[in-house]
């Protein structure tokens, strides 16, 4: 399986020029680190230039293959580390990403900006005959 933890590095602390992403970066990637085994797969943690949540700055962003993408906002480099780690935890055990809001661990529970379903080809009926 393949999980990856995207954090926006264009977010600024509001009224501020500080821009938090690269820290919270370092942040987890020590954390995860030092929870080990505790967290079941690997994550590749990195930084993308913007999405799209700067009124909720610092977003991250939790993806798996074929699993529910989830998009936070409103997150501390400092405060969250915890909530972001068990996060990790519990999404590397769910086989399709999905789990409600009062299943995810503290501030994640109410800073949920976007929870985006796994892409799912469909074809028509009509489709497959022409084909």
């Amino acid at each position: 399986m393949n999980h990856r933890i995207t954090i926006c590095t264009s977010c600024r602390h509001k009224g501020t020029e500080c821009r938090p992403g690269y820290e919270l970066i370092e942040r987890l990637r020590q954390a995860i680190a030092e929870a080990g085994d505790a967290v079941p797969e690997a994550f590749e943690i990195s930084g993308v230039a913007c999405m799209a949540g700067c009124d909720h700055p610092c977003t991250v962003a939790y993806h798996g293959t074929k699993k529910a993408t989830y998009l936070f906002g409103d997150i501390d480099p400092e405060a969250d580390i915890d909530d972001l780690v068990t996060f990790a935890k519990q999404y590397a055990y769910l086989h399709d990403g999905w789990c409600s809001s009062v299943d995810r661990p503290g501030k994640l529970r109410k800073s949920t900006l976007a929870r985006v379903p796994a892409a799912i080809m469909a074809i028509e009926e009509d489709e497959v005959g022409a084909s």
